[in-house]
């Protein structure tokens, strides 16, 4: 049976949950650090907040949605939407969620709404997230660096090709 998902805005409950979905996000980067349990909470919260208020700060009419499971909730998903585009601001899953076609029925929706209205989607990633294969794989091209982060795009087929790949 194909799991049900389902997006809920978030509310002032969901904080540690949040929090849980962003550690599980930066496990690898951790484990690397050699930091004791105790220093890596402490950071992981204090970037934890300030992506917060940073993504609230600059996007302040973004959808913020939990990402459910059957009920269970099992990720984030914030999306911004304008004229032009639909930008992915951030997408994470816990970790037991990933590799599922969860992340690809969560963008495939997005796409596929861009696509009806001519829009691009527009996401930025560390070039060495294992996501990006999967951005590639939807059609995703990189379209430049900003800092760490590449920019990758995907825009809607003009109307001419949809007509010629209908035929």
């Amino acid at each position: 049976m194909k799991p049900i998902l389902h997006l809920r805005p978030i509310h002032a409950g969901d904080e540690a949950f949040l929090r849980r979905v962003y550690a599980s996000s930066r496990t690898a980067e951790i484990a690397l650090t050699g930091w004791d349990q105790v220093t890596a909470e402490v950071f992981l919260r204090m970037q934890f907040e300030a992506q917060h208020h940073h993504y609230r700060q600059h996007y302040p009419q973004a959808r913020y949605d939990i990402v459910e499971c059957d009920g269970e909730p099992i990720g984030r998903l914030y999306v911004a939407r304008a004229q032009d585009e639909i930008r992915v601001i951030d997408i994470a899953l816990l970790e037991a969620h990933r590799g599922q076609g969860i992340g690809t029925t969560l963008l495939g929706g997005l796409l596929a709404e861009a696509g009806a209205r001519g829009q691009r989607v527009v996401l930025h990633v560390e070039e060495n997230n294992p996501a990006c294969a999967l951005y590639r794989r939807l059609g995703f091209c990189p379209a430049g660096m900003q800092g760490m982060y590449r920019r990758m795009e995907w825009r809607a087929p003009s109307p001419a090709a949809r007509v010629r790949g209908a035929a």
